[in-house]
């Protein structure tokens, strides 16, 4: 079958993972909705996001285990279907559930959450399934798309509720639950890739020589994920409390920016990059310092940038890492992508709940009123500041994990070399 046959599929798999992007970027816009609607602390908050990537991290790890024995094909074309109907429960939380809105908000989350999950384990490998000319290429363009998607998100739905007001959260939140349908529909209308080849034979990681290098991935792309997410998940929530940025103002030109930033960068990856070490050592360092920004600085203007940029430094991080292995030891199965998403699924659970935990724990201390105190800050901009600090330790050791790769794969292809010889 020749590659013009796929752009339909190839169609799908972008539609997906642009969709796949209100899981992620919808519920922490409502955060501060839910907080004032439901008198939610910032804990449970950070707790939704964490059932979400725990969620996904379980979806992951089942897959690694039975990638081989599992009906991709089939399971790729559902899955949209599962993210409409946890977006669902969602926005008929006020009539499910009227009194217990956090058990409502658990539920909907562990749905599209599945969903979730299954779309960062079988979209990257389905697009590396089809035939293509420049697969990095592609494979940049799949996660740029869900950048895009979340400044969709983003603006969508800010415009929405300034317009109509917060109380009518849930509909807007019906709109997005039926944009994945369109997914589906391209789906179950395209052919799908021969996925064997993204196999090993027994469905498990390849070669034991290949161990380290699996292993220095995971870690990359944990802290990769940790540095991303924490960011995307509360930059809505800082700009709001901490920054004292309305709230449309804030997630246009914060969250949306963010995402935009995220996009071209990736976008610009797969035109014009080349060093992805370079990319991914650049991506962890600048995101250490936008993070000390954040909690430091007494400037408005100097964190909202530092917010900002964030996204351009994180954009790589995640398709930068897998990208890394492909080059570094192609053929690894899906299997392996099935492990790479558990990892950056788990980095996306643990920073933003910490950050939470933290902002939650400064702000009722004794020692986070007397920062407030001497600074004319309120106890929740210094516990919203110190979670941001706290935050930039990810990115800090994501870049000793780089530095450390990049040695060791050199030394592995002097290896390599040696033997050839």
């Amino acid at each position: 079958m020749t590659t013009t046959n796929f752009k339909r599929t190839k169609l799908a798999c972008y539609t997906a993972y642009f969709t796949m992007s209100s899981v992620f970027c919808l519920p922490p816009l409502l955060f501060v909705t839910f907080r004032n609607t439901f008198g939610l602390s910032y804990t449970l908050l950070g707790t939704l996001i964490l059932i979400n990537f725990c969620t996904q991290l379980a979806v992951d790890l089942f897959f690694t285990a039975l990638s081989g024995k599992l009906k991709t094909e089939a399971i790729v074309r559902i899955m949209p279907l599962v993210t409409t109907f946890g977006l669902l429960v969602y926005a008929l939380i006020p009539t499910l559930f009227p009194n217990i809105a956090y058990l409502g908000l658990v539920i909907g989350t562990v749905i599209f959450s599945v969903s979730a999950g299954l779309s960062e384990v079988l979209l990257s490998p389905t697009i590396a399934a089809i035939p293509s000319d420049n697969p990095q290429r592609d494979m940049s363009a799949l996660h740029s798309l869900y950048a895009f998607g979340v400044f969709s998100v983003a603006t969508v739905s800010t415009v929405f509720l300034k317009i109509f007001g917060t109380h009518n959260w849930a509909w807007i939140v019906g709109f997005f639950a039926f944009l994945p349908v369109i997914a589906a529909v391209l789906f179950m209308t395209s052919p799908m890739p021969d996925m064997s080849s993204a196999h090993t034979e027994n469905g498990s990681l390849r070669p034991k020589n290949n161990t380290v290098g699996v292993v220095l991935c995971v870690a990359c792309i944990f802290f990769g994920s940790c540095a991303e997410n924490a960011m995307s998940n509360w930059i809505s929530s800082f700009m709001e409390k901490a920054l004292k940025i309305d709230k449309a103002l804030g997630d246009i030109l914060g969250l949306a920016l963010f995402a935009i930033l995220l996009g071209l960068t990736r976008i610009l990856y797969s035109k014009f990059g080349k060093n992805i070490f370079n990319m991914l050592l650049i991506g962890m360092v600048g995101a250490s310092v936008c993070y000390l920004v954040v909690g430091l600085s007494s400037s408005l203007v100097l964190a909202f940038i530092a917010c900002v940029l964030t996204g351009t430094f994180v954009a790589m991080l995640w398709p930068g890492t897998l990208i890394m292995m492909e080059e570094k030891m192609p053929r690894l199965g899906v299997s392996a992508y099935a492990l790479m998403a558990a990892s950056g699924d788990l980095g996306a659970s643990v920073a933003p709940q910490l950050l939470g935990i933290v902002t939650d724990t400064v702000s009722a201390s004794a020692l986070g009123a007397r920062l407030a105190t001497s600074l004319s800050l309120t106890a929740e901009q210094i516990g919203l500041k110190a979670g941001m600090l706290v935050t930039a330790i990810f990115p800090i050791l994501g870049a000793t994990v780089v530095i450390i790769a990049m040695r060791y794969f050199k030394k592995q292809e002097k290896t390599d070399l040696l033997q050839l010889k």
